[in-house]
């Protein structure tokens, strides 16, 4: 069991509190308060927490960071992002020498959850949850994909029967959300008025890893370690396939079926950076999120690796 030094103040404590709720059971070694890393998930606690300093770093897997919120923004709650936030109540002085020391970046448009959102990560299943939860699970959703990609619902509202999938940039800030009808709402998807040229969830994803390129949130969540481009195609420019070269990550394409040309042209611009590629084959299925996670894993064991020769003969051949 965690233990406290003498003299800890009200703020550490409950700051302890949301990380033992998060990280489980932790020991103190001096001003270090150290917990299961959950990157690297090593039996022993290495993950080293100092609340006077505000970082953390795991001796193990190097996982690390300047800012503990950003780690409770990833593995936590939203509730816990929201207690954390009101604990702290500080300004981080890094992002005012930022605006002098880095290139102007452009201005992002805010985006807040719906005010009826309700969180599924719960226990509680309340009789409005109902039917959002048989939603789930007739898309083969588990408890787990739930707590994952903090899935929610709204029961009322502008966005009344539909289930609410919230996107965090790398930071862990709200900068998008997926809000789909489960019952006979139309249209199917209602999205908030704001860009959409961001990186789904870019929160979760292992760029030092192959990523999955798919349609939709639903896609990505039986894919894993995937980014749904969200219906439209990835241009140059954008900042997922920006954030694709950057990282020289390996891309496995599983897009729609009926979306064979906009796959070619994706393929096409990521071939001309030297990125490589995969293709999944997704058909018959209608999409991603139609087949089981088994079946999908077969199938990117199974998929074609694509090179600017097997590129262009596939072209002229269709």
């Amino acid at each position: 069991m965690g233990y406290r030094k003498i003299g800890t103040n009200h703020v550490e404590r409950e700051k302890l509190g949301i990380l033992k709720d998060i990280l489980g059971r932790y020991y103190q070694s001096g001003s270090e308060h150290l917990f299961k890393c959950p990157k690297c998930q090593h039996e022993k606690r290495k993950l080293s927490i100092n609340l006077d300093k505000g970082v953390f770093k795991c001796w193990v897997c190097d996982y690390s960071g300047l800012k503990i919120a950003n780690l409770v923004k990833r593995y936590g709650t939203l509730s816990s992002h929201s207690k954390w936030a009101e604990i702290d109540g500080s300004v981080d002085i890094s992002s005012f020498e930022d605006l002098f020391l880095s290139p102007a970046v452009p201005e992002r448009d805010e985006v807040s959850l719906p005010e009826s959102f309700v969180t599924l990560t719960g226990r509680d299943k309340s009789f409005n949850s109902r039917h959002a939860h048989s939603y789930l699970r007739s898309r083969g959703i588990t408890r787990k994909d739930i707590l994952r990609w903090k899935i929610g619902y709204c029961p009322d509202g502008e966005y009344s029967g539909r289930i609410c999938i919230p996107s965090f940039d790398e930071s862990g800030d709200l900068n998008y959300f997926i809000a789909r009808s489960y019952g006979k709402q139309f249209p199917k998807y209602k999205n908030p008025p704001v860009s959409r040229d961001i990186v789904f969830n870019d929160l979760y994803v292992d760029w030092d890893a192959p990523i999955v390129l798919v349609e939709g949130v639903f896609d990505a969540i039986v894919a894993d370690n995937a980014v749904p481009i969200l219906g439209s195609t990835l241009k140059e420019g954008s900042a997922l396939f920006e954030k694709i070269v950057r990282n020289k990550a390996t891309v496995y394409m599983a897009l729609d079926p009926d979306a064979a040309e906009k796959e070619k042209r994706i393929i096409n611009s990521l071939l001309e950076y030297d990125i490589k590629v995969h293709k999944i084959d997704v058909s018959p299925y209608e999409d991603v999120g139609s087949m089981t996670k088994a079946e999908f894993d077969r199938r990117k064991k199974e998929s074609t690796i694509i090179d600017s020769i097997h590129y262009l003969y596939q072209c002229l051949k269709f």
